[in-house]
């Protein structure tokens, strides 16, 4: 019986490793996959005139559409961002500037970056993964490659060149919501307007703003590049499509947490 007992604890862990390496083995298989295939994104378009076109068409669909979200969200969260410090810094000991200056650096430091693009990862990746699956299964993309065209690259590259190039955008957009959200905050009488504006220029530091925009760079390639992977990828019909958009969303957003933790130990050291 002893015997038996510790045999069901072996079989046991064999079966959690064998499962383990399973996993490992379809992450590098995956990842594997999502290197072939950026490589044959990152080639020289076969035609500029056209990657040009749908460059701009990109820009307008993915950056210019995402506006009103950014401002909306960060506009709320700077407010609540401004409440949650004057409860917690209620404090005679601490100057009353001090809400304006830490909700200046949350935004700066996190939220306008970081929280921004995995609000992007699902707005943005889902759409490109939905965009790019639905062409897979109805064999537009196999149309293209029967034309000579590399679909990776005609399809793919202009999307991520036209996140990347508008990022900035809307990260500065971000910024500037959220401290005038904290500011309308300060006008319903919670926390003094002067003080508030105050701790908004105190202690300022420029390295922020750059730090903000550098990970929002590397944010929006894993956003672009995944969610292409994803539905480039996709293998049956519509149901297989709507699981390829939740999947890209998830690795987005498992992977932009954890560029953020490598980001920032590397440009805050």
């Amino acid at each position: 019986m002893l015997r038996n007992k510790y045999w069901r604890i072996f079989a046991t862990f064999v079966e959690k490793l064998y499962v383990i390496m399973l996993f490992i083995t379809s992450c590098l298989q995956t990842f594997g996959e999502y290197a072939l295939f950026m490589r044959k994104v990152l080639t020289k378009p076969d035609k500029w005139k056209e990657s040009l076109k749908r460059y701009v068409a990109e820009i307008s669909k993915l950056g210019i559409d995402s506006i009103p979200l950014v401002i909306v969200i960060s506009l709320f969260i700077g407010a609540v961002c401004a409440i949650q410090m004057q409860i917690n810094f209620a404090n005679p000991l601490l100057p009353s500037y001090t809400v304006g200056l830490a909700t200046r650096d949350i935004l700066l430091l996190e939220f306008s970056s970081s929280i921004l693009c995995l609000i992007l990862a699902g707005k943005v990746g889902s759409n490109i993964a939905s965009e790019i699956g639905t062409m897979r299964v109805t064999e537009q993309i196999d149309a293209l490659e029967i034309m000579g065209i590399n679909s990776c690259n005609f399809l793919v590259l202009p999307k991520i060149m036209a996140l990347l190039t508008f990022i900035p955008v809307l990260t500065i957009f971000s910024m500037c919501a959220g401290l005038i959200g904290g500011y309308f905050v300060a006008l319903m009488g919670i926390i003094p307007v002067s003080q508030y504006i105050y701790g908004i220029q105190s202690y300022f530091v420029e390295w922020y703003v750059w730090y903000a925009i550098i990970k929002s760079l590397f944010f929006s390639v894993v956003i672009t590049s995944v969610a292409s992977f994803y539905g480039y990828y996709v293998k049956g019909g519509a149901l297989e499509v709507g699981k390829a958009s939740t999947n890209s969303v998830v690795a987005s957003s498992v992977l932009i947490l954890l560029m953020d933790v490598l980001l920032t130990n590397l440009l805050l050291q």
